[in-house]
């Protein structure tokens, strides 16, 4: 089989797994960028084609969970996505001022770091609490927002283990429900990498046509993975994610 065709074969592969990743607990970079520098692609040129590539799922999460959007307490779901904005562009425009030398020896210490994150996901959630939060004081809710947006600008930089941090974030600041707390997490990744990705296009680090098609396995991936979601167990799933993130880390350290 010719070797552009087997490229291809891979970031259909990688795009259509992540998808159903992302559908089902998340992980989905760890699949996509490794793919896309594997095939040739520059390393922040891969990082924002694969961000492009799972752009429409999270567009798709945010929508499913419209009627359970709730901001934590001490914050207005107009500045959630107000940050989220401004946070995911201060990241893109980071990206974008990243020479791929720089992110190619970072990206692994990201994989490995987002390895982590995930794996710690479920201690990293603060347990539930039946009490009502304390009114929150305007250092607090100052501290909320630099926090949100920390987060989004992460997210704006790499994208990987972002959905965990953003349900530890939201529980930290009091969000108990967790339909409300996904349902969140789901519309800021929407937002921050709606905004990355007009940066990361205007910026020209978009491989379009890798893009194009791995959007499409990555869409059909997403409404597979939904379907398959209840009969796979979730310590096999997280287990199987922190694996492949620690070989796709472990593969970035070897080749340089």
């Amino acid at each position: 089989m010719p070797e552009p065709m087997l490229e291809t074969l891979l970031l259909l592969a990688a795009a259509g797994t992540a998808g159903a990743l992302n559908a089902v607990a998340g992980g989905g970079s760890f699949l996509t960028l490794p793919a896309l520098v594997f095939s040739g692609v520059p390393p922040v040129m891969a990082n924002a084609t694969g961000t492009v590539a799972l752009f429409p799922g999270y567009i798709a999460s945010a929508w499913g969970f419209r009627e359970d959007l709730a901001p934590p307490p001490g914050l207005t779901l107009r500045a959630v996505m107000g940050l989220s904005l401004v946070g995911g562009a201060l990241g893109a425009l980071l990206l974008l001022a990243t020479p791929d030398a720089t992110f190619r020896r970072i990206v692994p210490w990201l994989l490995l770091a987002a390895t982590a994150l995930f794996a710690l996901g479920p201690r990293l959630r603060p347990a539930a609490r039946p009490d009502a939060p304390a009114p929150m004081t305007p250092g607090a809710r100052l501290r909320a927002q630099a926090g949100v947006l920390a987060v989004a600008a992460y997210g704006g930089y790499f994208n990987g283990g972002l959905g965990i941090l953003l349900l530890a974030l939201f529980g930290l600041l009091g969000q108990t429900r967790l339909h409300a707390a996904n349902g969140l997490k789901n519309m800021v990744s929407a937002l921050l990498t709606a905004i990355a990705v007009l940066i990361y296009a205007a910026g020209g680090l978009v491989a379009w046509p890798q893009a194009l098609a791995m959007m499409l396995a990555a869409t059909a991936g997403g409404y597979g993975g939904a379907r398959l979601a209840r009969r796979i167990p979730a310590p096999w799933l997280r287990a199987g994610i922190v694996a492949t993130g620690l070989v796709m880390a472990g593969l970035f350290f070897w080749r340089g």
